[in-house]
Parts: structure tokens; C-alpha cells; sequence
């Protein structure tokens, strides 16, 4: 074996068996993504150990690259929150995440082949399913891995990174909302995107990504300011 072959087997086993510190992020970053921790509850650094039945250190590093994220904050007295968002931080992300859902769902386009068609449309039918049954886990997971494969597709790192960011913001909200209203009340913009894909249509795809984008954050919108007015 070259000395290349014995890195890409190197780097491949590496993303097959990731070292436990990774394992342990991954884990923590779902648990927030997906709204299992919720907005404002506060976590010690020990009761996340137990969560996760893992070491502290791990736990850890974990924390500290959750933290540069911006999907937790330190309260102090070793405690960590999921932050909750105010209506300047929604105001934010709805700016960001219309350029950015738009311009990748444009370039997923562009590059889909129908076997990556086949696929987003195999995540969006795991979706219905969830709505259907009323799975709130779900449909969280398979409406995050509808809008990872775009991104993946849309093969513009930086900036799928910028938008991955933000879903670690405001999923939590996410799983609140959809908690309250149920998952039958949801219309499905994931099908104007992939008529829009199987034509060609860009353009077409890039308004139904920033329609379906927007949907989501009206609805914390409201959420945030039906909590407010209550208090």
C-alpha cells in the first residue's frame, strides 16, 4: 500500500470510528439541535456527564466547542444553558438564513442528480410520516436532513457551516413550537422545492427554500411574543 492509499484508509477509519470526545459532541449537539434541552434550563457540567454517560473531560471539550458555537452559554458556578432568543436574535437569523437557505438551495440545484433526488425525496416521504404519526423527534430529524443534504449538495463549505450555526440557535425553539402547535398544522414547502429541483428551476427552488425558511421563524416569532405578552 502507496503512502496515499495508507492516509485515505487512515482518514477514512477515522470518520467511521471518531475518538470519544467527538462521540460525545455529536451526542450533546443533538440533544440541543433537536430541542431535547430546552431554551433557559440550566445544566451542570456533572449532570451532563451523567446524561450523556460519559467522562468529564469529554464532556468538557464538548461544552467548550458547543459554547464557540453559540448553542450554550456559562451561567457560572459550573453551569451551561441552551441561550434563549430574544426578538432582535430572530430578527437576526431571518436575515441571515433568507441569503443563505436561498443561495444553497440555488446551488443544490444546479448540482442535484437524481439519485440526490431520490434521496431528499425519501427524507421528505420519512417526514410525512412523522407529521402523519404525529412524531415530534421525527420530524425535527428528517426536516434537519432534508435541509443537510441541500446544503451538502449546494458544495459551498463556508457557508453551510454559517447555516448549520444557526440551526443549533434556533432548533431548540424549534422543538417548543412544534410541541405546542403539533406537526399536522405544518404545510410542506419541501415539495415546492423538489418540483422546482426536478424542472431545473433554480430560481424557483431558492424562493420555496426561503419560503419554507421563513415559515419556521414566524411561528418562533409568535411563540416569543405570545410568551412575552403572558408575562
Amino acid at each position: 500500500m502507496d503512502d496515499g492509499a495508507r492516509k485515505m484508509t487512515t482518514l477514512v477509519e477515522a470518520a467511521a470510528n471518531p475518538p470519544a470526545h467527538e462521540v460525545i459532541y455529536r451526542r450533546l449537539r443533538d440533544q440541543i439541535l433537536f430541542g431535547e434541552i430546552a431554551p433557559g434550563q440550566a445544566l451542570t457540567i456533572q449532570g451532563l456527564a451523567d446524561r450523556l454517560n460519559a467522562g468529564m473531560t469529554p464532556v468538557r471539550e464538548a461544552i467548550r466547542r458547543l459554547t464557540a458555537e453559540g448553542a450554550l452559554v456559562f451561567q457560572g458556578n459550573r453551569r451551561v444553558c441552551v441561550p434563549q432568543l430574544t426578538a432582535a436574535n430572530i430578527s437576526e437569523i431571518v436575515y441571515a438564513r433568507q441569503w443563505l437557505e436561498s443561495h444553497l438551495g440555488l446551488r443544490a440545484t444546479e448540482r442535484a442528480t437524481p439519485a440526490d433526488l431520490a434521496r431528499l425525496t425519501a427524507i421528505d416521504t420519512a417526514l410525512d410520516r412523522a407529521i402523519a404519526a404525529g412524531d415530534l423527534r421525527a420530524y425535527l430529524e428528517n426536516n434537519y436532513l432534508f435541509h443537510a443534504k441541500l446544503y451538502d449538495l449546494a458544495d459551498a463549505p463556508i457557508l453551510a457551516e454559517m447555516a448549520e450555526r444557526l440551526w443549533l440557535r434556533f432548533g431548540p425553539s424549534l422543538r417548543v413550537v412544534i410541541g405546542r402547535v403539533g406537526t399536522q398544522n405544518l404545510p410542506d414547502k419541501h415539495k415546492d422545492m423538489l418540483n422546482c429541483m426536478r424542472t431545473g428551476d433554480s430560481e424557483g427552488a431558492a424562493r420555496a427554500m426561503r419560503e419554507d425558511m421563513l415559515q419556521g421563524m414566524e411561528q418562533i416569532r409568535e411563540m416569543l411574543d405570545l410568551d412575552t405578552s403572558a408575562h
